[in-house]
């Protein structure tokens, strides 16, 4: 590929990429967008927060505490440029998933920049995660601390236009729960910390183009206040900030709220839960300069599927 028509094309793949992340700075590939539903309502504040299948997109450290088999999926078209979708199974202490990031109609230029024939990209990331509870080894000791350790591994190919590449990475996660503690008349329950380093290795590489990864150290902490809110912070060594706050009246039903500040920039997310016996739906929506976007996700969390009311119900539609 000639070197002139494979800067436009990296210019537009980073382009509609940062448009995406709704920050001044590009993104680099589909793992720099920020991922799922239900979390990113709140921010995407979920180092700390074990919240079933997404908690692979976060921290791989909580996937020790899953109480079960969990498959959600997503789905989001960003202002008419491009489409970000994916799937994600998670069991208890693994999980798996896949993010699809495509865009068709970009423009394209020769080496003497006259227009040639529209090219497309395809940015795809696959997810291998693992968590585990040391005390539940035998062959380690005890230790003084209530916590959990995770690996994950994310690998990801890249299609634009004629060039095509590959890369991959590698993090860890941890995280910790404290005992409930009071600050003056404010109980504090449920408190967790959660610390993961990103790309501790790896790159991503074209046929004369290679870039490494970013490395990023993350830490978060949450902690639901007076048996009333959760509300959780998250700091990015690299230069974010995500704050958010999710209320749920009853068990079924999730309010969601954040904020996101990255590279001077500030985006604002909302979004909804509902959980239906088992089958959760969840909203959300974040503010961009060019724009709010939304995204919905629908969720099958096995741990909590009641098999004989979905039964009943059924035979209750049924002539």
């Amino acid at each position: 590929m000639k070197q002139r028509t494979k800067i436009v094309l990296w210019v537009a793949l980073l382009g509609v990429a940062a448009w995406i992340a709704g920050a001044a700075q590009p993104a680099q590939t589909v793992f720099d967008v920020d991922p799922g539903v239900g979390m990113l309502g709140a921010g995407g504040s979920g180092l700390s927060i074990v919240s079933g299948a997404e908690t692979l997109y976060y921290n791989p450290a909580g996937l020790s505490e899953l109480p079960g088999i969990s498959l959600s999926s997503f789905y989001a078209s960003h202002f008419g440029l491009a489409n970000y979708s994916a799937v994600a199974l998670t069991f208890r202490n693994w999980g798996v998933a896949a993010l699809l990031l495509g865009s068709t109609g970009i423009d394209g230029y020769d080496d003497a920049g006259n227009p040639t024939d529209a090219i497309a990209f395809r940015n795809t990331g696959f997810l291998f995660g693992a968590g585990v509870d040391p005390s539940s080894l035998a062959f380690l000791p005890n230790f003084a601390i209530d916590m959990s350790l995770g690996a994950r591994i994310k690998v990801m190919t890249a299609q634009v236009g004629d060039d095509a590449g590959t890369g991959f990475s590698f993090d860890l996660g941890f995280r910790t729960v404290f005992p409930d503690m009071q600050i003056g008349p404010v109980p504090l329950s449920d408190i967790a910390l959660g610390i993961t380093t990103i790309n501790l290795f790896g790159d991503v590489a074209y046929d004369t183009l290679s870039n490494s990864y970013k490395m990023d150290i993350q830490a978060g902490i949450s902690a639901r206040v007076a048996d009333a809110a959760r509300v959780a912070l998250d700091l990015h060594l690299g230069g974010s900030l995500h704050v958010g706050v999710i209320y749920e009246p009853i068990p079924t039903f999730a309010l969601r709220a954040g904020l996101i500040s990255r590279y001077g920039g500030l985006s604002l997310t909302a979004g909804l839960g509902v959980n239906v016996e088992g089958f959760l739906l969840d909203y959300a929506y974040v503010s961009h300069t060019l724009g709010g976007t939304h995204r919905v996700s629908l969720t099958l969390d096995f741990s909590s599927l009641d098999i004989t009311a979905l039964s009943r119900s059924m035979r209750r539609l049924l002539p």
